[in-house]
């Protein structure tokens, strides 16, 4: 595995692949033991699908996708958050209504301008080709930026992600921090999408806290396990996607699901 490893390496644009894809599946496990545990993990999945409707829109009119897309879905992170506090629309339906609205819009901007082109198809699967020098930079960027903050807001992250009223009477400010992990996970999403694509960049989010969750009971222990689950399966699938010309995305997922089911069975063992 390591000579395929340093093989891979050899290249210029699975090198830049690479290093986004380790910050971003590093960022997506972190945020996603909060996202789990508030039970509101779909949400990778509804800003995803806003993300492909932006960039199906940015690509009709000829503008940077990156630059028009990750302002659009931070606004639509904090609607979500808005909308979720609304009696009669909870999470689950927000996030729902957003995502479907988001993607036929997408999907019209694309049936009226270029069609079905391998641009679009890329975002919406994933490919490492589509990952530019320009992309890696700011990609680079915006995945530190969330590491920081993330390790910043740790302690408050915690403290709301177990009990928000008990929080909130210590003066934590909760909506603030809430919308905190909400950009932080609008960016980590926009920044995957270009690799994993819009249908399978939330299961970078679900899949390693739960995975993690099935042996681990600590919140520090889980957010660790699923910081080096998210790893080991992203170099994993990209060397399986390598040696055997698979899609990445989907490798990617498909070494996330083993180690799941795998964790799984431990944890019914230990049982």
């Amino acid at each position: 595995m390591m000579s395929v490893f340093s093989e891979m390496l050899q290249y210029d644009f699975l090198r830049r692949a690479l290093l986004v894809g380790f910050l971003v599946s590093l960022c997506a496990a972190l945020l996603g033991v909060s996202l789990v545990l508030k039970r509101y993990s779909m949400i990778g999945d509804g800003l995803s699908h806003v993300g492909f409707g932006t960039l199906a829109v940015a690509t009709a009119l000829g503008v940077a996708p990156l630059k028009l897309t990750i302002p659009v879905v931070v606004a639509a992170a904090f609607l979500l958050l808005q909308l979720s506090e609304n009696a009669k629309i909870k999470g689950d339906s927000a996030i729902a209504l957003i995502s479907s609205g988001a993607l036929a819009i997408g999907v019209m901007a694309i049936s009226i301008t270029t069609g079905m082109n391998m641009e679009v198809y890329n975002y919406m699967f994933g490919s490492i080709l589509s990952v530019s020098k320009e992309d890696a930079r700011l990609s680079i960027v915006l995945c530190i930026a969330v590491l920081v903050l993330f390790i910043i807001f740790y302690n408050r992250i915690f403290a709301i992600t177990f009990d928000e009223t008990f929080a909130k009477a210590t003066g934590t400010k909760v909506q603030s921090y809430n919308m905190i992990i909400a950009f932080l996970t609008a960016i980590t999403i926009v920044l995957g999408m270009r690799m994993m694509g819009a249908m399978l960049i939330s299961s970078l989010i679900i899949f390693p806290a739960l995975t993690s969750m099935q042996i681990f009971k600590k919140f520090k222990s889980v957010v660790i396990s699923s910081a080096v689950l998210s790893v080991g399966c992203f170099f994993t699938g990209m060397i399986f996607s390598y040696v055997y010309g698979t899609p990445s995305g989907a490798s990617v997922v498909c070494a996330n699901l083993i180690v799941f089911l795998v964790f799984t069975l431990i944890g019914k063992i230990r049982q």
